[in-house]
């Protein structure tokens, strides 16, 4: 045996013989070499994730610091509750609610057309389709999550919006229902994907449990798998509708720039990531008033977005199926 670098001999029966002045073996400096390089992996892990929180709190003092100036000379009632956003006019009035109501209308509309689909792609992926099936239509899906939203954007502005407006002539070109939709199939992959692996998650013991008491397939999905991946489905849902809110090209293309409060599809709004643009175009003196509010529909978008993620993971541990 060794005690720090002096090897004992053992005699017959284990008793100790002479002690002898050397080298540890080599297997314990192997041991203290791995050692070594785990500590340094465990540091170099633990920096990288303390550069992401770094840089994150990095964008929010960047954000934070605008924005205060910002509220040091508009009310924050008046910033919440007004109902007109013309900061670049004569008659400057700074109400978020027209902005605030079309990012919400847009995720509302988004949300009409992914939700169903992407819930209904899942299940079909998860419960019915063939294993060679699955193989070839999730990478297909998954192609919709890879085009340019630009393109989304022009997609929308050239097809979608001629389609409606056949049907609904009083509609503008510029119109939040084209933009909805085109938004509404970008986030289909994140929920059908989300979704799925919700619903592969459920133990096969509840499946075949539902079967062996006369359960048919659609059965078994809609009254044992679901309910089971509930959890899952529904953050699926929040994170989908998340990044409906947080959309920006697509919808700056689509949707216009008017900020006006409405609740139509029909009409031309504008979205708090539309404005981001509009301000961002490089024609907005620095430190004025103009450019300080494009820093606080940032802070005010990142906290609705914030406040979804943080939903959507209560959402999982609240509900959460536990299976043994």
């Amino acid at each position: 045996m060794t005690t720090g670098d002096t090897v004992v001999d053992t005699g017959p029966g284990g008793a100790p013989g002479p002690a002898r002045v050397g080298p540890p073996p080599a297997r314990l400096r192997h041991d203290r070499g791995r050692d070594l390089k785990e500590a340094a992996i465990g540091w170099l892990l633990f920096a990288c994730a303390g550069l992401s929180t770094l840089v994150t709190a990095g964008i929010v003092l960047a954000l934070l610091r605008e924005t205060l100036t910002f509220f040091t000379q508009v009310s924050p009632f008046e910033y919440f509750t007004g109902t007109e956003w013309t900061p670049q006019f004569r008659d400057q009035n700074f109400g978020v609610l027209p902005l605030a109501a079309g990012s919400f209308l847009i995720a509302a509309g988004a949300a009409i057309v992914a939700v169903p689909t992407g819930l209904l792609t899942a299940i079909y992926l998860s419960e019915y389709a063939r294993e060679r099936t699955r193989s070839l239509l999730k990478p297909t899906l998954e192609v919709l999550a890879g085009i340019p939203t630009v393109v989304y954007g022009y997609f929308a502005l050239t097809f979608v919006t001629p389609m409606i407006r056949k049907v609904f002539p009083q509609t503008d070109i510029f119109n939040a229902g084209s933009a909805a939709i085109v938004v509404g199939i970008m986030i289909i992959p994140t929920i059908a994907s989300l979704s799925e692996d919700a619903l592969r998650a459920v133990p096969r013991v509840l499946r075949e449990g539902a079967f062996g008491l006369g359960a048919t397939k659609l059965e078994v999905s809609l009254k044992v798998v679901v309910p089971a991946a509930l959890s899952g489905i529904i953050a699926s849902f929040i994170l989908g509708i998340s990044r409906a809110i947080g959309e920006t090209m697509a919808v700056a293309i689509a949707a216009g720039n008017l900020a006006q409060l409405t609740l139509s599809p029909f009409e031309s709004i504008q979205t708090m990531t539309a404005y981001i643009v509009q301000v961002s175009l490089g024609d907005t003196p620095q430190g004025t008033i103009v450019y300080q509010t494009l820093f606080a529909v940032a802070f005010t978008l990142f906290l609705i977005t914030l406040a979804m993620n943080v939903l959507s993971q209560w959402v999982l541990q609240r509900f959460r199926e536990v299976y043994q």
